[in-house]
């Protein structure tokens, strides 16, 4: 397999007619790393995807790939493969045709094509399928050939278009699995586009949050999800969602406080990205699990709270009850015993809160 090569996306901008979809964009993919896009339906992770693959042009800027401007080259020039959404296999080929029918048309020697299907097939479990149609194919193992059929490329840079999407959620674990499995063992370029954060979450070396025609964030999981660049960030990625509660700061001699309806937490411990100012209007993030339920009446930063509802999630169980005039979600123990009209006393740590400008919606 070749190494994986570098991307560089260098201020791309790409429009149609009034309406812009990528604006000034930036982004570079180190080899053999594996990003993921996240966002929602319209961000322009897929037409940044296909702009990258050469199947739109580019308004404005440059991309690079393995260290050559590949901007205006043909896809076939690229050294990339791709793996779409919909299958695209040939409904009257097997398999193994559809695997090898690109390798043939580049004129390959048959030794050769028939070495990589093979090897592909071996890495994605799928030998005893390669004379099968696709019509006598799950959904799953349809996309097991569809994703072989970009391995035999042995390309720098694999590029994925919401691959899973299409099937269920058994499978769509199964191959999320996979499909790291393949970046550990290719060491492969990987760019893939989902608006699934757990596939984002579980698959990406570093994740580029997409809205309104930017990237929003780039960082890794941890960075993502622990502390997010803006509000926008922190409701999108953590399943459930971040709960808000809007206040303001107070300064004080004794430090920052965050105040809210019958809500008071000190801040000690939290580390400020911009500089705070008292009386600024802020909305306080609080992750379900770091909300923690205590025994003790007068626990630090804690404040009493009854519960609402209890939905029993399998491993664990989601909690609602109201902070700050906000109704907020907390995780517990699979095994607890709290119900519904419970009153129980919480502990919050600061420091594995998020504070956002209420205005801006940037962190603080």
């Amino acid at each position: 397999m070749r190494q994986g090569s570098d991307v560089d996306v260098r201020g791309v901008e790409i429009g149609y007619g009034s309406v812009t979809v990528l604006e000034k964009l930036d982004l570079h993919i180190a080899p053999s790393e594996f990003v993921v896009l996240l966002g929602p339906s319209g961000c322009g992770k897929s037409t940044l995807l296909n702009a990258i693959a050469g199947l739109i042009d580019v308004q404005a800027g440059q991309i690079w790939i393995g260290g050559r401007n590949a901007t205006w080259d043909e896809p076939k020039d690229r050294g990339i493969a791709m793996v779409f959404q919909s299958y695209a296999l040939y409904p009257r080929m097997t398999a193994r045709g559809n695997m090898s029918f690109g390798l043939k048309v580049a004129g390959l020697p048959q030794q050769e094509i028939g070495r990589r299907v093979q090897e592909a097939a071996e890495t994605l479990k799928i030998t005893e399928l390669l004379d099968r149609r696709p019509s006598e194919l799950s959904g799953g193992q349809r996309q097991r050939v569809a994703i072989g059929r970009a391995l035999v490329r042995e390309a720098g840079v694999y590029l994925f278009d919401e691959p899973l999407s299409n099937l269920d959620a058994q499978l769509r674990a199964e191959l999320r699995v996979e499909i790291k499995r393949l970046h550990q063992k290719l060491k492969a370029t990987m760019i893939y586009v989902t608006h699934d954060q757990i596939e984002a979450l579980t698959l990406a070396d570093r994740i580029a949050v997409m809205k309104d025609r930017i990237i929003q964030q780039l960082g890794t999981p941890q960075d993502i999800y622990q502390r997010p660049a803006n509000r926008f960030v922190a409701s999108f990625v953590g399943s459930p969602a971040m709960n808000f509660i809007a206040g303001e700061l107070r300064l004080g001699s004794d430090g920052a406080r965050f105040a809210a309806q019958a809500f008071d937490l000190a801040l000690n411990g939290y580390r400020f990205a911009a500089t705070p100012r008292d009386g600024q209007k802020v909305e306080l993030g609080l992750r379900p699990e770091h909300i923690e339920t205590t025994g003790a009446a007068a626990a630090p930063a804690g404040t009493e709270a009854i519960i609402e509802m209890v939905e029993p999630m399998g491993s664990d169980q989601l909690a609602w009850t109201r902070l700050g005039g906000a109704a907020a979600s907390l995780r517990l123990p699979a095994d607890s015993t709290l119900r519904t009209g419970d009153r129980v006393s919480i502990a919050i740590s600061p420091g594995k809160t998020s504070l956002f400008d209420l205005a801006t919606g940037q962190r603080l």
